[in-house]
């Protein structure tokens, strides 16, 4: 068999069994990257690699190396949950880097990191002065998490006693001309109160639709294919 052929062949496993892989370590490991999942993806993808292209090496013995790294970091995480210790052991602690605006340089020589590092990141979330921060934690991810003081946060509608109404998410109706029949079904509303929707703007087949969203105030957004204008349709009336 042509080398070509085999290096296709051995890719499209190695392919096919990272996506199943991924699937079982599951979204949170890939939302949440830790140094220890940072390592273990690495090691993961030149696993794979070497299932590709290297041919000297046993298929069936990479395959297990990948299921066995893969196993790995899914029983580190259900035992983490499980016990405190080895928690702070695999995934370290947040580290306060600055308290009461107060920058605490000993815990930033810690994880390496220099005050222009700190200051970049805080104006990443819109905080240009060190002194409106109360706290300021390096989380285990890498990500900085900020709490302004007091008199430095943003007034909200809970502050000032102010009813407000539910907003929760729109739903999407038509997908890339498609009409969606079981949102549709969801929501109580048929076919024809849609065409008679979209007819207000002469919109006269799904099909013009790119994308069609339903809001709980009852405004319809309607994104037209190619780059024609939107419309927002008021259902209410």
């Amino acid at each position: 068999m042509p080398v070509i052929v085999v290096v296709i062949i051995r890719s499209m496993i190695a392919y096919v069994s990272l996506l199943v892989l991924m699937r079982l370590i599951g979204k949170q490991q890939m939302a949440e990257l830790t140094f220890s999942d940072y390592v273990v993806g690495i090691t993961i993808g030149s696993i794979a690699a070497t299932i590709s292209v290297q041919l000297n090496q046993n298929t069936t013995a990479s395959l297990t190396g990948l299921l066995v790294w893969t196993l790995l970091p899914i029983l580190v995480a259900y035992l983490t949950v499980k016990n405190v210790w080895l928690r702070k052991v695999v995934e370290g602690e947040a580290t306060v880097v600055i308290e009461n605006g107060k920058i605490l340089e000993k815990h930033l020589t810690n994880l390496h990191l220099s005050i222009d590092d700190l200051i970049s990141e805080l104006r990443t979330k819109n905080i240009f002065n060190i002194t409106d921060v109360e706290f300021a934690l390096f989380e285990s991810n890498g990500k900085l998490s900020v709490q302004l003081k007091s008199q430095k946060q943003p007034v909200t509608c809970g502050d000032l006693n102010l009813p407000t109404k539910y907003k929760g998410l729109p739903t999407t109706l038509i997908d890339d001309g498609h009409v969606l029949l079981d949102a549709l079904k969801s929501l109580r509303l048929t076919q024809a109160w849609l065409q008679d929707q979209l007819a207000k703007e002469n919109i006269k087949d799904f099909s013009q639709v790119a994308l069609a969203q339903l809001d709980t105030t009852g405004k319809l957004y309607v994104d037209l294919q190619g780059d024609q204008c939107y419309y927002i349709i008021s259902t209410n009336g």
